[in-house]
């Protein structure tokens, strides 16, 4: 693995829950915060890189990462089961999308697409990978929530469309850090509200910022892909998918593709 200190250039502000472990460049900061965490660095640990070489999305895909964008990858061990701590990754969706409405112009619109995807005006400008080990009796001993967000840049050729915060119109002088202080504040604030009070609230604001709810939509499984209406999320997070003839199933992982 390949780590080089970060000139961190500006002052980082974040809430005191936070540890912050900043870096240059890095291969992936999951792989950074995964050792970190197996070595028992503490809840609320965050590593944050300018850039990484071999960053990685869900189902292994890379993850391109040039500087100017947000990577970050924070540790945590909540007191959960490991299906209830799949939950964070809409907290840190609602974290997000807080993040960029507190820093970018009112006028955008920001839509969540299941399972992990924030979307600015109908392109992907963030995406949430989870990685965890279990612990003794079936608990978590750890959980690894990376993310990245495009603020200066985005890829261009991918299956879904992509975009960035300057791209939208959000003035050059926002930066990486100044997302990343803003991810933090309100992933604090969901975060304590969903150990507080459970997944019901998160649910209920991730819906009513949806993307594609009531839609057609085809969900790829690693042994079928069905095609149906997004019909709901169920108490867990899993997504309810009207079947045609075959009546409702409910999804745990996979990926969702809209029609045109």
């Amino acid at each position: 693995m390949t780590v080089t200190p970060s000139d961190r250039g500006p002052d980082v502000r974040l809430p005191p829950a936070y540890r912050l472990v900043a870096l240059g460049s890095v291969t992936s900061t999951n792989d950074e915060a995964i050792r970190l965490a197996e070595s028992g660095a503490e809840d609320g640990t965050l590593v944050w890189a300018r850039e990484q070489s071999q960053g990685r999305g869900r189902r292994g895909r890379a993850f391109v990462s040039p500087p100017g964008n947000l990577y970050l990858s924070l540790v945590l061990r909540p007191e959960c089961e490991i299906a209830a701590a799949a939950q964070l990754s809409f907290v840190a969706a609602l974290a997000v999308g807080d993040g960029i409405g507190s820093i970018a112009p009112a006028l955008l619109e920001v839509t969540y697409k299941w399972p992990n995807d924030v979307l600015l005006n109908g392109r992907k400008v963030s995406g949430i990978l989870l990685e965890s080990r279990s612990g003794a009796a079936g608990g978590l001993d750890w959980l690894v929530l990376g993310l990245g967000v495009n603020v200066r840049s985005h890829p261009q050729d991918t299956t879904f469309p992509a975009t960035s915060l300057h791209f939208e119109g959000t003035p050059t002088s926002v930066t990486e850090v100044d997302m990343l202080q803003a991810f933090a504040r309100h992933f604090l604030a969901w975060v304590n509200r969903w150990l507080e009070d459970g997944f019901a609230p998160i649910r209920q604001t991730w819906l009513s910022h949806a993307h594609g709810q009531g839609d057609d939509i085809e969900v790829r499984l690693p042994n079928e892909t069905l095609s149906g209406t997004f019909a709901d999320l169920d108490e867990t997070g899993a997504l309810l998918l009207d079947v045609p003839g075959a009546g409702q199933r409910r999804i745990t992982a996979g990926d969702v593709y809209f029609a045109g």
